[in-house]
């Protein structure tokens, strides 16, 4: 199954990141089938270039986006629904959240 994602470039503490298909199955830093695009996160805001046209064909074949592919191409506008939790709260940190909340409504 072919999925697109992003693996790491850059030096050590200066991550910048490529859009890239491959097999899902293959090493993220490995041969990549095509290079659609890249993500430097440490700037503000954010510096992403995409080619919009062949992450619609590679879609269109069937690859999958990862999930955080998915958000940052929701962001771009060239997916169309709801964004994926990526990180879940603790029993606990719930729980604080919910009594703050109670106690901000009284």
């Amino acid at each position: 199954m072919l999925t697109i994602r992003l693996t790491r470039v850059g030096k050590k503490g200066q991550p910048t990141y490529r859009f890239i298909v491959s097999e899902k199955a293959r090493d993220p830093w490995g041969r990549a089938l095509e290079i659609l695009g890249t993500y430097n996160p440490r700037v503000k805001p954010a510096e992403i270039t995409l080619e919009k046209e062949r992450i619609e064909y590679w879609i269109s074949k069937g690859a999958q986006t990862s999930d955080t592919v998915r958000n940052l191409f929701i962001d771009q506008g060239i997916l169309k629904g709801d964004k994926v939790k990526l990180a879940g709260l603790s029993i606990r940190r719930k729980a604080k959240l919910e009594k703050e909340k109670q106690a901000a409504a009284k």
